[in-house]
């Protein structure tokens, strides 16, 4: 696999190619990041973006990981000294999920956002961007309903982390999207490059298979899940035997999360997966790639069932590494 095709799998969009094309054609010592509030326990959310750096430093990217205390507390997620205690512990279980601590920087936001230069810089960029645009870029990101100032700063802040931490490549969830695409309009302004950015898909809700799956809202795979708790919510997550299930009644369109799972979770992390079967119904089956799962289960040859029990296994062996950081 070269360098572009890593860089790219399992991706959602790229802006732009020709950029990534360009970071790939000489990845070494490049520098990509990802920024998350350090607001409770890993969960499967973070993993998915994880997946994406293990890839950039397999590709030669060094990367950076913004535990943004400072977003955290703008976004109304606790007292800075519990949401720093919370960064503590998610870098932990970064490097226990399999990030390479040689390759990787933890960044607080709160290192350089309180400075007088980024400050006077980040007014400038409030000057040239209004209320409305700014309230757009966080409509997918944002906690609670009510429209607060902080909701205004907080993207902008986002786009100015990207030219302070002096990196080459944005790594977001598709819905960091609208703030990606506000620096590139807005950073021009302050002769700062737009920036490159590449986005993950959302799984879907584990239950519905609708919307997306939140950490917030519904169920989700955790860090703090034991081998019991993920088996259970695997059991009950909807699958039904094809890739593409039938929109509902009401046209909500719906997606197959077991499958989403194995293609942006498993399948990047783990050569070959073995779906263990009793010999009466055909024995193990034995996959080295996502495809011909996919077309097993479409086909029949896999059961929901079966797909299910492999899927709550392997993400045992995920998950167990950072859960081990909860209890010691």
């Amino acid at each position: 696999m070269d360098a572009y095709e890593r860089i790219t799998r399992n991706t959602a969009e790229v802006v732009t190619d020709a950029e990534i094309e360009t970071l790939a054609a000489d990845p070494d010592g490049k520098r990509a990041y990802v920024g998350y509030e350090p607001s409770g326990v890993l969960h499967i959310g973070h993993m998915l973006t994880a997946n994406k750096l293990i890839d950039l430093q397999a590709a030669g990217f060094e990367v950076t990981v913004l535990l943004a205390d400072v977003h955290a507390y703008l976004n109304d997620k606790g007292s800075f000294a519990s949401i720093r205690s919370t960064a503590e512990r998610m870098r932990d279980q970064f490097i226990a999920y399999g990030l390479d601590e040689s390759n990787t920087q933890f960044v607080l936001g709160s290192d350089f956002q309180l400075d007088e230069d980024y400050t006077l810089d980040l007014h400038a960029l409030e000057l040239e961007t209004t209320l409305a645009r700014a309230e757009r870029a966080m409509s997918e990101i944002k906690s609670g309903d009510s429209v607060h100032v902080s909701q205004a700063v907080y993207p902008l802040m986002q786009a100015l982390d990207i030219p302070y931490l002096g990196v080459d490549l944005a790594v977001g969830g598709v819905e960091q999207r609208k703030v990606h695409m506000l620096a590139r309009d807005v950073l021009p302004s302050i002769d700062r490059e737009p920036p490159t950015s590449l986005h993950t898909p959302l799984i879907a809700d584990l239950t519905t298979g609708e919307g997306k799956m939140s950490s917030s809202a519904g169920v989700t795979i955790s860090m703090e899940d034991d081998r019991d708790a993920i088996a259970e919510k695997v059991n009950s997550a909807y699958c039904p035997p094809t890739a593409d299930p039938e929109p509902t009644d009401d046209g909500i369109e719906r997606e197959n999360p077991v499958l989403q799972v194995f293609e942006y979770h498993v399948f990047p992390r783990f050569e070959t997966v073995v779906v263990e079967r009793p010999a009466e119904y055909g024995g193990d089956l034995e996959y080295e790639a996502y495809e011909p799962l996919e077309t097993d289960l479409e086909s029949g040859e896999l059961h929901p069932a079966d797909a299910k029990g492999a899927l709550a296994e392997y993400l045992d062996r995920l998950v167990a590494p950072g859960r081990d950081q909860l209890v010691e």
